[in-house]
C-alpha cells in the first residue's frame, strides 16, 4: 500500500446507476436515481464542489429512464463522458421498504441491466480511461455484476492504474445474490483488499464473506494484508480505523433513523472527500460518520437537493 497521498482532484466512481422506488405508504412510491457507488459519487461531488472533478463510469440504455439518469448526473455535477450507451438495454430498478426502526429491505429488477455490459465489446469506454484520474472508487457490486472475464480485466487495469500512481478505494458492499458463488465472492474480495489503497469495508459484510465471528477477526485479517488507510464501518456506533496506531474515537449515533439506505455509501463519500482535501484519517472518519448520520434521517439513498 502506498505511504502517501498526493493531490486528488480527478475522481472516478465505477458501477451501476439504477431507478429507485421509495415506498411512501402502501399505495404510493417516489421515483429517484441511485446505486451504491453512484450515491458515493453524488455526495463526493456535493462535498468537493469545484475543488475536484467527479466522473461516473457505467453503461446505460438509450431509453427515457437512462436519459433521466444522465440528467441527474449532470445536475449533481458528475461528468458523463465515460458512460456507455446500449440501445438494446435499460437501467436496473429496485424498490426500498423500511421498517419502524429505519432498517431497509430491497427488491431488485437488474438481471439484464445495461451496467452488466460495461467494458464488454463493442465498448466505447475502455480500461485505459482510468489513467485520467487520481483516484478510482468501486464496490463489490461494481465487480459482481460484470462477467468473470471482464471483471478480471478490470482488476488487472486497476493494478496498472496503481502502478502509474493512481489510488484505488474499495468497499466490498456484499450482495450475495449477485455473485456466482460464495467462493467467487471471497476470492475476488480478497484480491481487492490486497490491491486497495483506501479500504472502506463494513463489519457485517466482511463477517458474511469470510466467516469471521466478530470485529477483532475482521480487523486482524485486513491489517495483516497491510491495509492502514481507511475504516471499518460499524453502523450506528461509528467506524474504527484500520491503522492499529490510530487512537480510538467516540461517535454519537444519529438523533433519529428514518432510512439506513445509503448510510455506508455516504460515509464513503465523507471519508474520501476529507482525504482528498488533505484531512487526517481521524478527521476523515468524523466527516464520514457525520454525513452518514445526516443521510439516515431522510428517505432514500440520496437527500434531494
Amino acid at each position: 500500500m502506498k505511504s502517501g497521498v498526493g493531490p486528488i482532484t480527478k475522481i472516478a466512481c465505477i458501477g451501476e446507476v439504477m431507478i429507485e422506488l421509495v415506498t411512501e405508504d402502501r399505495v404510493n412510491a417516489r421515483l429517484n436515481v441511485a446505486g451504491d457507488s453512484y450515491n458515493t459519487a453524488v455526495y463526493l461531488a456535493r462535498r468537493l464542489g469545484s475543488r475536484a472533478t467527479l466522473s461516473y463510469i457505467t453503461a446505460l440504455g438509450t431509453d427515457h429512464f437512462s436519459d433521466r439518469i444522465l440528467s441527474e448526473m449532470a445536475r449533481n455535477g458528475i461528468g458523463t463522458d465515460h458512460v456507455e450507451r446500449r440501445a438494446d438495454k435499460v437501467p436496473g430498478l429496485y424498490a426500498i421498504e423500511t421498517d419502524e426502526s429505519g432498517e431497509r429491505s430491497f427488491t431488485y429488477w437488474r438481471s439484464d441491466s445495461a451496467a452488466r455490459t460495461l467494458f464488454s465489446p463493442p465498448a466505447r469506454v475502455e480500461f485505459s480511461a482510468l489513467m485520467g484520474f487520481d483516484l478510482v472508487f468501486l464496490s463489490g457490486i461494481s465487480l459482481a455484476i460484470l462477467p468473470a472475464a471482464i471483471r478480471a480485466e478490470l482488476i488487472a487495469a486497476l493494478r496498472d492504474f496503481r502502478r502509474a500512481g493512481g489510488l484505488v478505494a474499495y468497499d466490498s458492499n456484499h450482495r450475495p445474490r449477485l455473485w456466482q458463488s460464495p467462493q467467487t465472492a471471497r476470492e475476488v474480495n480478497a484480491e481487492m483488499w490486497a490491491l486497495a489503497d483506501i479500504a472502506l469495508p463494513s463489519v457485517d459484510d466482511e463477517m458474511e464473506l469470510f466467516g469471521e465471528q466478530g470485529e477483532a477477526e475482521v480487523l486482524a485479517r485486513l491489517r495483516k494484508l497491510g491495509l492502514r488507510r481507511g475504516a471499518l464501518k460499524r453502523g450506528a456506533v461509528g467506524p474504527v480505523a484500520l491503522d492499529p496506531d490510530q487512537p480510538p474515537q467516540d461517535f454519537a449515533p444519529a438523533p433519529r433513523v428514518v432510512d439506513t439506505t445509503g448510510a455506508g455509501d455516504s460515509f464513503n463519500a465523507g471519508f474520501l472527500a476529507a482525504i482528498a482535501q488533505g484531512a487526517s484519517q481521524a478527521e476523515a472518519m468524523a466527516a464520514g460518520h457525520a454525513l452518514a448520520s445526516e443521510v439516515v434521517q431522510h428517505r432514500g439513498a440520496i437527500i434531494l437537493g
